[in-house]
């Protein structure tokens, strides 16, 4: 499956602080709360709605979410590892067209806030939401007492419309669409579930690091980024992936994931290695965007030097293939 990158819009997003900043006097809005990590098909069917219903009832479609997943407030031991950074959320927002992105700063005193002081101090008093569209296993307030039942409830009291939506479900699908079934395909090494649920290329971004610079001396030069705390990663293995410079520039790439046992036997950490294919400059301290389309082989200790090399052309050539068809 091919994903295309989505053009950036030419439309600002505001961002607004919470506790300080509202809409402005005389905008109204149409509003959806969540975490929205990936913001992925089962995200984006509520958004899409949100949109939709914004323009036919003239309402500007902002986002309630969150500056840190509420997990890693509550349970951090059991906090999931993230689809996407703060960076990336952005972006898919604008692409989307969002106009209004209130950040919550979610603390131990916000996780105190119930449901009813939710709803009149963010969503009414700071957003003026006249329509609120949400999952229909949405929940929110001190200890998820509040429900899409119970915001109706508000919403008929405090005068704003709530809709509901069912999950989405791919066909054939055997649960909904979520942040955890994306999580799981990932670790498991179905990169391209992933990407069917996600709608597009699953992408992590990071600074290229000094490396040992091993890959250049037989030939396959690499650009080296380190993992983010926090961040979920492929599964370890080599992919076909596109990666994106700082100055715009797609070049297509062999990337491999992994604890590289051809050299180092007690490595600490994984380590991200992309080699970009038909490409020499010097990368060192660019931030790259790497899309990850397709997952080529398992990650393996070779017996020396002229094996690995037979293998990374034969990685080139099979991340070369699928790339550009």
């Amino acid at each position: 499956m091919v994903f295309a990158r989505l053009p950036i819009l030419l439309v600002v997003m505001q961002i607004l602080t919470d506790g300080v900043d509202r809409v402005p006097e005389g905008v109204a809005t149409a509003v959806s709360v969540g975490a929205y990590d990936g913001i992925h098909q089962g995200h984006r069917t509520v958004l899409g709605a949100l949109s939709r219903l914004a323009a036919e009832r003239d309402l500007a479609p902002g986002v309630v979410t969150f500056d840190q997943h509420p997990a890693s407030v509550l349970r951090p031991e059991n906090a999931p590892l993230l689809l996407t950074d703060h960076e990336q959320r952005i972006d898919l927002f604008t692409e989307i067209g969002i106009d209004y992105l209130y950040l919550l700063q979610f603390n131990e005193q916000r996780a105190e806030t119930s449901d009813r002081d939710f709803v009149a101090d963010v969503l009414v008093d700071r957003m003026n939401a006249k329509l609120i569209v949400v999952g229909s296993n949405f929940h929110f307030g001190k200890a998820r007492s509040g429900s899409v039942d119970s915001l109706r409830d508000f919403g008929d009291e405090m005068g704003f419309e709530v809709i509901g939506m069912d999950l989405f479900a791919e066909d054939d699908a055997v649960e909904p669409v979520s942040s955890t079934v994306i999580r799981r395909a990932l670790a498991g090494g179905d990169i391209g579930a992933a990407n069917a649920m996600l709608g597009r290329a699953y992408e992590v971004r990071g600074e290229v690091i000094q490396g040992d610079q091993r890959g250049r001396t037989i030939g396959f030069p690499t650009a080296n980024v380190a993992f983010k705390p926090g961040q979920a990663w492929p599964a370890q293995g080599v992919y076909a992936a596109w990666v994106t410079l700082e100055d715009g520039r797609r070049v297509t790439a062999a990337v491999n994931i992994g604890m590289r046992p051809t050299f180092h036997q007690h490595a600490e950490q994984p380590l991200l290695e992309a080699h970009l294919i038909d490409f020499d400059e010097d990368l060192y301290g660019q931030k790259l965007r790497v899309e990850f389309v397709d997952f080529l082989r398992s990650e393996r200790r070779f017996a020396g030097i002229d094996e690995i090399s037979e293998q990374l052309k034969k990685d080139v050539d099979n991340a070369r293939t699928v790339l550009r068809g």
